[in-house]
């Protein structure tokens, strides 16, 4: 079977359907040049004049026309890569799938380094694969901003962090990328012991150095499952205050000189530490939300302007009479908070239960990581809403699938109740406003 990208679906009107592709198709080329992925596509698609190679029922057929500048393609393909995921090679003693017990989603076990999903998805990637040829399709393509797993600038520290022998120096890879004009998220994961301290700030002040190319530097404390090989120090509460007070010394000399704050701690260094979390102004625009940096602060804010809203409409109402809000225990105390206000607001009863992660142990208390086979065990016998809404986060990217494979439809089955998700106070509103009368 030829390379190129099959098509899973297509626009009506998109200038794809205009020019006779069709579901199944496999696009082989655009204007001459073999497609690795769907930015390939993109790409050389970009241009006015097309000319398509097709590998359609046994045979390559061409499509050409002339696509107007602003008329989308409308083409989505199976996979947006074509050519096989790239993995990573390293053996970090602290990477957290290698503390994933059997039984989950088969893509969970997937240790994906590939800098393409790094711009496409924001999924973080260490660059230590990267070959010549890489490089030439970077400063062709200009792909930015990619998001890189630092953990030390020393060479020889980040090395040992990877669990390498030999690797690039990402000090000298992030110059080459500035050349190329593509930027840079950066993160840490703080593991005690190794990468702290000393170490700590010097990768901090080497990026600082490199600020034209590196826009912010988050830093993630260590995540280990009960599962993990690897005996490793967790970060410990005094451990994050310090690591939040040499953060905030960052924080403010980069403000102060550039009018950011360069150093983004994660959400689960503030709760660690006890430390109220800081306003939402002081994530410059949120840069490493998906890192779960700010997701709290985002929460709130919205919970804030849901809040308002409803207070001036009083017609917001929902046909449940009782709600049964899931958390994992980390975000428990938040969203036990809003629940108190949002029930009353809209005359129904809503009750907060906070799951622990007895799956992969319970010190992992972030609601994403909960399993369906978790949720069931200790809702079972609790007196439930009508509705449970489960956090958005458990679920793959589709909303589909929970860490252990479980569909919403087998959730509900086994709750005996119904199912939906919800990332944001307002998404709870309108699943319970909106969805619910349908579902009840």
């Amino acid at each position: 079977m030829p390379d190129g990208g099959v098509i899973a679906g297509l626009v009506p009107g998109g200038f794809g359907a205009e020019i006779g592709l069709r579901v199944g198709d496999r696009v082989l080329a655009v204007n001459g040049h073999p497609l690795r992925d769907a930015l390939d596509f993109q790409f050389y698609g970009a241009h006015e004049d097309v000319v398509l190679s097709i590998w359609r029922q046994g045979e390559t057929i061409l499509r050409r026309g002339r696509r107007r500048y602003d008329q989308p393609w409308g083409v989505a393909f199976e996979q947006a890569l074509f050519d096989g995921l790239r993995t990573c090679a390293n053996h970090c003693p602290f990477c957290f799938l290698r503390g994933l017990p059997d039984g989950l989603r088969p893509s969970l076990y997937v240790r994906d380094d590939d800098y393409r999903l790094s711009f496409l998805l924001g999924s973080f990637v260490t660059l230590t694969n990267l070959d010549e040829a890489d490089w030439q399709r970077l400063a062709e393509q200009r792909l930015s901003p990619l998001y890189v797993s630092v953990h030390a600038t020393d060479p020889d520290l980040r090395r040992r962090l990877l669990g390498t022998r030999s690797g690039p120096d990402v000090c000298e890879q992030f110059r080459r990328l500035a050349a190329l004009g593509i930027t840079v998220h950066a993160q840490v994961v703080v593991c005690p012991g190794w990468n702290d301290g000393e170490a700590l700030w010097k990768t901090i002040a080497d990026l600082w150095e490199l600020r034209d190319v590196v826009e912010s530097v988050s830093l993630v404390p260590v995540g280990l499952s009960a599962h993990h090989p690897v005996r490793l120090e967790r970060v410990t509460p005094a451990g994050a205050r310090d690591l939040l007070r040499l953060a905030d010394e960052w924080r403010r000399r980069a403000y102060r000189q550039v009018g950011r704050r360069f150093v983004y701690p994660s959400d689960e260094l503030y709760l660690l530490a006890g430390r109220p979390l800081p306003g939402a102004r002081t994530y410059d625009g949120f840069p490493q939300l998906q890192n779960g940096v700010g997701l709290v602060r985002q929460f709130l804010e919205d919970w804030a302007r849901t809040r308002r809203r409803l207070a001036r409409r009083q017609e917001a109402r929902t046909p449940a009479r009782s709600v049964t809000l899931v958390t994992g225990m980390a975000f428990l105390p938040f969203l036990d908070g809003v629940a108190r206000d949002l029930g009353p607001m809209l005359g129904t009863s809503c009750r907060v239960v906070g799951v622990a992660n007895r799956f992969l142990g319970q010190d992992v208390t972030v609601a994403g990581l909960l399993t369906a086979r978790d949720v069931v065990e200790q809702l079972s016998g609790k007196e439930l809403g009508e509705v449970v809404i489960l956090p958005r986060s458990m679920l793959d990217a589709s909303g589909e699938r929970t860490l252990d494979d479980w569909g919403l439809p087998e959730l509900g089955r086994a709750l005996g109740r119904s199912v939906l998700t919800a990332g944001l106070a307002s998404e709870v509103v309108w699943a319970l406003t909106r969805e619910c009368g349908a579902l009840l």
